[in-house]
């Protein structure tokens, strides 16, 4: 998994409550087996048609917000189903990180396992970034995991709180399998013990 230290890059405004996984990542869309290649269908819903053309007016479809790595959303994003696809998709689309008021539980530990930060502010401050954002000078915004702060460009300023081992997780790196592998000399030496024909490395 990348490592997650500190990230700056322009905000995209998707300012609205429930945002639903079925939004984020749609059903049809879930037929494959890596993590890659679903960047495309990210709110295929809402970015086209039924003839395949872009949705006027939404957000990602304005090219102001093409190379926008930073997603700016409503109260609890990515309720819904609990498919893994969706902070894939974000992250294949090329979002590091989403600032939201709050999260659905299952989405947002699905994004600390996969490398991408959910981050937590109030609603007013999250409004603010939203205002900002969607401002016509844009907003490039600042998500800081070491010292766990939000900054923009213009002056904007806050904290946000994160589980002290999801943080280390995200800050070296480690994925579930990474933190197992920090484990692989015990784990080998307990398989040589229990059956020393089948004991090799695990990777």
């Amino acid at each position: 998994m990348e490592k997650f230290t500190k990230h700056t890059g322009l905000a995209a405004p998707l300012y609205q409550p429930n945002i639903d996984t079925d939004q984020i990542i749609p059903k049809q869309f879930l037929k494959r087996i890596e993590r890659s290649g679903y960047g495309e269908f990210l709110f295929y819903d809402w970015r086209f048609n039924s003839d395949g053309s872009q949705v006027a007016g939404f957000v990602l479809n304005d090219e102001k917000y093409k190379d926008a790595s930073v997603l700016i959303a409503g109260a609890n994003f990515g309720c819904g189903s609990s498919r893994e696809h969706a902070p894939w998709s974000l992250m294949d689309h090329g979002f590091r990180t989403v600032i939201a008021p709050s999260f659905a539980d299952i989405f947002y530990n699905n994004s600390l396992k996969n490398g991408l930060l959910p981050v937590a502010l109030s609603e007013s401050e999250v409004a603010e970034l939203a205002r900002r954002a969607a401002s016509p000078e844009g907003c490039q915004i600042t998500v800081d995991l070491e010292n766990k702060t939000v900054t923009d460009n213009a002056g904007f300023s806050a904290a946000f709180d994160i589980d002290e081992f999801r943080r280390a997780c995200l800050l070296n790196g480690y994925d579930d399998i990474g933190l197992t592998l920090l484990n692989e000399d015990k784990i080998a030496a307990y398989e040589q013990r229990q059956n020393p024909a089948l004991a090799g490395p695990l990777a």
